[in-house]
């Protein structure tokens, strides 16, 4: 028997998808085009609303027992270290009042060894194009598995597959995707020790952002011009002292850092949204439908709310029929619009407040800080997010 959802991208957004509609009894197939997860330093900082959603996943023990860190405050700070903002996590009601900090390559390994028994994953398959009925629903995917093409067919398809979404993208559904004016470097230092919070430094050249890993490990990310390192890295030794001169709080971390470099990640920064979030038979999650600056801490976190919140609405609609599907689906889009345009306006104005280097975008950063200096319980709620009630798991 085949499956009844087919997703397509096994990073976080996908495998929680996948593991959500799992719980309510559904036969989910998974299909991911690398062969082994990614890599990437991405993704670390959990929302207390994805915490939440973990733990009704049954996840969240074996986060913990991988060393999952939990961090209090978010402070924005000038070079020298001074604070300028405090976002204090112990001021929110409910239980779950920390960010969560895990590599992502450990999130995505906890997701997949404890897929609901419902759900299989596929690696090294490739998705090559939504299929659709002859009234335009989309009712599976063609695949192209080793050199073999075939079509899988499916009531749901989820496209997890990230800022281009090839599936997006194939069935017209219109998208902004607005890369910002700089880039951001992200390293791993080890050996440095730092406090037990998200540290914002707001400097001349940018942002830079630091916070403890689990394993003693710290994880800087270094704002840097768009085509700063186009072309090679260049003298990354220079751009260190340059970093450390216009940071003098990160001093102490001069060793670790300079040691680090070799294993540094360069990431483009894009803010992407989507339009439309659904169309019959087919559903957008994670990137595919919203990316925001990485400053907000709420790619991932956004991800989790969209498995939680399509498991949600499709438990409610009763059955997978295309009557009740589409019922969900035009439910979750709703919900999720909404919450995503929250997002973006939040994720835009923290870049903007944190990220320019001069003129207006520097002084329009200045203001932003201030404003968010007089009320800094309205972002911190925006940022943490809502609980969320236990949707229904026992099948639909």
């Amino acid at each position: 028997m085949g499956p009844d959802v087919v997703v397509c991208g096994a990073g976080a957004a996908g495998l929680a998808a996948a593991h959500a509609l799992g719980l309510l009894g559904l036969r989910v197939l998974v299909l991911e085009r690398r062969t082994a997860p990614s890599g990437v330093a991405k993704g670390e900082l959990l929302q207390p609303e994805s915490i939440g959603a973990l733990d009704g996943w049954g996840v969240l023990p074996a986060l913990y027992d991988a060393g999952v860190g939990a961090l209090a405050r978010i402070r924005v700070r000038d070079p020298l270290g001074a604070p300028l903002l405090t976002l204090d996590y112990d001021t929110l009601g409910g239980a779950y009042r920390r960010i969560g900090c895990v590599p992502y390559p450990t999130l995505l390994r906890a997701f997949a060894e404890r897929l609901a028994p419902t759900v299989e994953l596929r690696r090294n398959v490739r998705v090559v194009e939504p299929l659709r009925n002859g009234g335009g629903r989309v009712n599976g995917v063609r695949v192209a598995d080793g050199e073999t093409i075939h079509d899988i067919p499916a009531r749901l398809v989820v496209a997890a597959d990230g800022v281009s979404s090839r599936l997006r993208t194939a069935l017209l559904m219109p998208a902004r995707r607005r890369r910002y004016d700089h880039s951001l470097l992200t390293l791993e230092l080890r050996g440095a020790g730092v406090a037990e919070e998200v540290s914002a430094h707001r400097t001349p050249r940018g942002l830079r952002l630091l916070y403890p890993l689990p394993d003693g490990r710290v994880r800087l990310y270094a704002q840097v011009g768009r085509d700063e390192f186009r072309g090679g890295t260049g003298d990354l030794n220079a751009w260190a002292d340059r970093l450390l001169a216009d940071t003098p709080a990160l001093a102490p971390l001069a060793g670790p850092l300079r040691e680090g470099l070799h294993r540094r990640q360069l990431f483009a920064v894009y803010r992407v949204d989507a339009r439309a979030l659904a169309a019959p038979g087919f559903v957008l999650v994670g990137e595919a439908a919203h990316a925001v600056h990485p400053v907000a801490a709420q790619g991932v976190s956004a991800a989790l709310a969209d498995a939680w919140a399509l498991a949600a609405h499709l438990a409610a609609a009763g059955g997978i029929e295309a009557a009740a599907v589409d019922r969900a689906l035009r439910g979750y889009a709703h919900e999720r619009m909404t919450r995503h345009a929250r997002t973006a306006t939040l994720g835009h104005d923290l870049a903007r407040m944190l990220t320019g280097t001069g003129g207006l975008p520097r002084l329009l950063g200045t203001r932003t800080l201030r404003r968010a200096a007089t009320n800094p319980g309205a972002i911190l709620g925006e940022l943490a997010g809502v609980a969320m009630s236990t949707p229904h798991l026992t099948g639909i």
